[in-house]
């Protein structure tokens, strides 16, 4: 197996953008793209890369203000963070790859979809939003504003409880640090724009006069509040012969609760429309 992997000092690779990055798996593969949600980074990913690159070339980064990327160029946008992959896949020389999204990244990867359909082989979109009503689409952009007055760290305790279930936060302390330092790690000035691109960046998505063309599989949990199983159905809808997996009982985080979850039916999908 050839790999690219961080330095010896433990940092990752950067590209020229900024962009800190780690590539493993056969060089050879098909390429998997991997994009975290918001708050988050790279390492969401590491209970699923290291299957995943077992058969697949794996691009696992940090979007703009998040992890150890730079700050974004411009006020992030979707399309913003949609640049920052094409600028990443053409400075390694990769003209399509699958892109697997989660939240903010299945918001992001259904942007590149569209700007980019011929770099696509395949889409992954996790656990994220979609149209939502009227009271809901007033709440997420209430915690948006709530981050801009009162920083990342403001909203992170009512998240925790959205994102994993009552039994796993009981006894996986550990997990819900290291998710609070993730939070904590993020560009502060930057920050509050990313959340506002959840909140209001969906709109852009919805109904999209060329539709997306690729291979999709759309998944969520079944508690998810904030990218719901309605959402889901809605972004399969949309999308011709798109897949629906919802996964019982997890909430938001379900693939970090479960992984095995994910990586099944992932695994399952690029196998079968890749190659």
């Amino acid at each position: 197996m050839s790999t690219t992997r961080p330095g010896s000092d433990g940092m990752p690779a950067r590209s020229r953008n900024g962009t800190a990055y780690e590539l493993n798996g056969p060089a050879d593969a098909p390429v998997v793209a991997l994009i975290h949600g918001l708050g988050l980074n790279r390492h969401t990913w590491q209970w699923h890369a290291p299957v995943l690159s077992e058969r697949y070339r794996v691009l696992n980064y940090d979007l703009f203000g998040h992890g150890d990327s730079t700050p974004p160029p411009a006020t992030s946008s979707l399309t913003v963070f949609s640049e920052q992959l094409r600028g990443l896949l053409g400075e390694l020389g990769f003209e399509r790859c699958a892109i697997v999204g989660f939240s903010l990244g299945g918001m992001i990867n259904r942007r590149f979809a569209l700007d980019y359909p011929n770099r696509v082989s395949a889409l992954a979109i996790l656990n994220s939003p979609h149209e939502r009503e009227p009271e809901a689409q007033r709440l997420v952009e209430e915690r948006a504003a709530n981050v801009a007055g009162g920083g990342s760290d403001a909203t992170i305790e009512q998240a925790l409880q959205r994102w994993f279930t009552d039994e796993f936060r009981a006894k996986h302390p550990e997990i819900l640090d290291l998710v609070r330092k993730w939070r904590a790690s993020n560009d502060s000035k930057s920050y509050p724009d990313s959340c506002m691109v959840l909140a209001a960046g969906v709109t852009e998505l919805i109904r999209p006069q060329s539709p997306i063309a690729a291979p999709t599989l759309v998944m969520t949990c079944e508690n998810d509040s904030g990218s719901t199983p309605a959402m889901s159905h809605a972004i399969a809808g949309e999308i011709d012969g798109a897949e629906t997996v919802i996964v019982p009982q997890l909430q938001h985080m379900g693939l970090v609760e479960q992984p095995a979850l994910f990586t099944g039916p992932l695994l399952d999908f690029l196998d079968r429309v890749t190659g």
